[in-house]
């Protein structure tokens, strides 16, 4: 069989190497926007709970970026990552609830725009790790769904009486001297 025809359900369809590798780069482009939109944002999740959940979502994200960093050199690509545009967060009462908002919608968007293109993938291995991508983003999604509903339980649920101190630090990192 020659090495460019791929058979999907069924049907014999053409997919060069090329064009797998543009397909992974431009999914890499998009799936590293949204790690960027929520690095953003997570600064201005105040709720301590829901920037936990943040923290969760950009690691995890960091390893899907991984994951397709290898998958396109692997094909002799480099990824594209592409700008990224500000987070608006709106006025500074209602930050919190716009930032999560807006990256609830952009996850549904990405899954929405990818779904169906990554289920006609031909090459099982790239497919496999699309849809373990794209189903952890839905995840995400509901994250994003549930703190906007005011669940502070998205990670799990801490101890009776244990509190979280009064929220975030303004600074991520804060070493000692």
């Amino acid at each position: 069989m020659d090495a460019g025809v791929h058979h999907l359900q069924g049907k014999a369809k053409l997919v060069t190497s090329a064009e797998v590798l543009e397909f992974l780069r431009e999914f890499h482009r998009d799936k590293h926007v949204l790690r960027e939109q929520h690095a953003s944002a997570a600064r201005f999740v105040t709720n301590y709970d829901f920037n936990n959940t943040y923290q969760y979502v950009i690691a995890r994200e960091d390893m899907h970026l991984r994951w397709l960093i290898d998958a396109i050199t692997d094909l002799g690509g480099q990824p594209d990552e592409g700008s990224v545009p500000e987070v608006e967060p709106g006025k500074a009462g209602d930050a919190q609830v716009s930032v999560i908002t807006a990256d609830r919608d952009s996850a549904a968007g990405f899954v929405e725009k990818w779904r169906s293109r990554v289920d006609t993938l031909p090459h099982a291995r790239h497919r496999t790790m699309l849809r373990v991508i794209l189903g952890e983003t839905v995840e995400h999604q509901r994250f994003f769904d549930l703190a906007l509903a005011g669940r502070t339980d998205l990670l799990g649920r801490r101890a009776d009486g244990a509190g979280t101190g009064g929220g975030v630090m303004p600074t991520r990192w804060v070493g000692g001297q």
